[in-house]
């Protein structure tokens, strides 16, 4: 295969050939690492993803017969915050994996689990519910139907509430009211739908666990054979409910081993969407390739993105509809091993003035058009120019200039993006800067990126690191890509960002796993974190400043 070492990944660095991010000189030791890293991507070949507070405890509930369920109960014990609550320190954030834990628990109790730490989990689950539902609701993040989950959710614990005895020495729980704005007219809709015979929207599937009684066994969303595609929706949530809450008479049902297979990869615990091979295969190449880490992909690993692609591009696991976002960072890890594929597919999610995720998408992604941009710009970059066509060429250019001008025009205030597949603004701004640094064109994209440059030298933490909620490795190491790769000369950047960057080089050695990215409850790849804080360390240690 090609190596995908400096000498690819240098135009990215400028827009003219033959810069790199080895300019700065030096060695950072990230090579073991970063051949542990490829390694993985092979042996874990459904992904690396930490266990979700949620989807753990949609299992408990759904199917209390799926091996490791004590393992489940004892890991939401584990979990629950001192205020009763589960998940990210925001409330918003926090509703759903607490609403998760509490019906949880709940659910054991009603099953004939007494102990008194349970009984004693599920009471301050509801009382601190009860103390955030009246004025959640302006807060509530834009995640993957949240508008099904929090009544669905809602609906089950009160339900629960009234049909069980308060837990013994405990005062009777009274109804959760559901959180200002939020009611129950979509997910009444989407169970209509699910009763009504009619094939169901795939994107419904990934949050089938929503549907009530409908969920279960139904019809057009019954599993295929042979592996992943078992899956329900790419959901252990999604697939208990449509399992039910008995083991399926057939032994070899292909959606049962399907979450054995998961959980007993996780120690008995469940992980929010899964398989996501193609997604963390782009994501980790395109991190390396980024910073111009030298490494060599295997061919299998080049076939794993190329096989799926199709007419719509691909999915981010199987069970999920094709999307703009997935796509475009496979088209783009792709040009970086030598196996540049048309981005095409693309121009089906092109809009008036933006790229979607996917049609119909409700809001914006900011990274799925940066992603678009890096992908179309790549492809012309890295195929010579006697093989494209000129009308073909300008149509592609046409549309990065698109993009790019919706990406200038979200900038917020303050210098920085944000977006709706990751609650960090660090990840939005360092996706958008890197895009636009290699591949903008507009008058007003130095302005934009002078902005966030100075937000990232604004935001850093008295320790020398980057967080939303506290400084994390990960949102370290996307300040740090920002200030080195998106400076006006990143051969040559600004010292003052230099130093910022080398500020945060201990933090990028903390494992502390924070989850950040958006699903139905927030969930951490741990396979794509670790490239991008190998990306950081390497440019660091080029530039002098090794970050071991």
């Amino acid at each position: 295969m090609n190596d995908a070492g400096p000498s690819a990944a240098s135009a990215l660095a400028m827009p003219s050939a033959g810069a790199s991010a080895q300019v700065f000189g030096g060695s950072s030791g990230v090579a073991p690492d970063v051949r542990e890293l490829l390694g993985g991507l092979t042996t874990s070949p459904w992904g690396q993803v930490a266990p979700s507070v949620y989807e753990t405890g949609r299992v408990v509930s759904h199917a209390p017969w799926l091996t490791g369920h004590e393992r489940r109960v004892a890991y939401l014990l584990e979990t629950q915050r001192s205020d009763g609550g589960w998940g990210a320190p925001d409330d918003g954030y926090a509703l759903v994996p607490t609403l998760s834990a509490t019906e949880a628990l709940l659910s054991a109790l009603d099953r004939g689990d007494s102990r008194a730490p349970v009984a004693d989990a599920a009471v301050r689950g509801l009382r601190r519910l009860g103390h955030w539902l009246p004025g959640v609701g302006g807060r509530l993040p834009d995640m993957p139907a949240i508008e099904l989950i929090v009544p669905s959710l809602i609906e089950r614990i009160n339900e629960r509430i009234a049909a069980s005895p308060a837990p013994a020495g405990r005062p009777e729980a009274t109804p959760l009211p559901l959180p200002h704005g939020v009611d129950g007219g979509k997910l009444d809709l989407m169970r209509k739908l699910l009763r009504s015979g009619l094939p169901p929207w795939t994107k419904l599937m990934h949050a089938l666990e929503t549907g009530g009684d409908a969920a279960r066994g139904l019809a057009p969303a019954g599993p295929e054979t042979g592996g992943p595609p078992a899956a329900i929706g790419a959901s252990p949530a999604a697939t208990a409910a449509w399992l039910g809450d008995r083991p399926p008479d057939d032994p070899s049902t292909p959606a049962r081993w399907y979450l054995e297979t998961v959980a007993a990869a996780h120690d008995g615990l469940l992980p929010v969407t899964f398989p996501l091979t193609v997604f963390e295969r782009g994501w980790v190449i395109g991190w390396l390739a980024r910073a111009g880490v030298p490494f060599s992909a295997p061919p299998h690993l080049v076939l794993s993105l190329t096989a799926p692609l199709g007419a719509r591009g691909t999915a981010a696991a199987d069970g999920l509809p094709a999307d703009a976002d997935t796509t475009a960072g496979a088209l783009y890890a792709l040009a970086h091993l030598g196996a540049a594929h048309s981005p095409e597919p693309l121009l089906q999610y092109e809009t008036a003035t933006h790229f979607c995720t996917w049609q119909g998408e409700e809001g914006f992604s900011t990274t799925t058009n940066a992603h678009a941009l890096e992908a179309f710009g790549e492809y012309l970059r890295t195929v010579p120019a006697e093989r494209i066509a000129d009308d073909t060429a300008h149509r592609y250019k046409a549309r990065m200039r698109k993009a790019e001008s919706w990406l200038i025009g979200q900038q917020r205030d303050d210098g920085s993006w944000a977006d709706r597949w990751h609650a960090s603004p660090y990840y939005a701004t360092t996706c958008c800067v890197l895009a636009l640094r290699s591949f903008g064109r507009d008058p007003r994209t130095a302005a934009a990126l002078e902005r966030a440059r100075h937000w990232v030298l604004g935001t850093q933490r008295p320790d020398g690191s980057w967080g939303r909620w506290q400084g994390t490795a990960e949102e370290t190491a996307y300040a740090v890509l920002t200030l080195l790769l998106g400076a006006e000369r990143p051969e040559r950047p600004n010292a003052e960002a230099v130093r910022a960057a080398a500020r945060g080089r201990a933090a990028l050695g903390r494992a502390d796993g924070t989850a950040l990215w958006h699903d139905k409850d927030l969930y951490h790849p741990r396979a794509i974190v670790r490239a991008a804080v190998l990306a950081a360390r390497y440019l660091l240690g080029a530039a002098g400043h090794s970050a071991e």
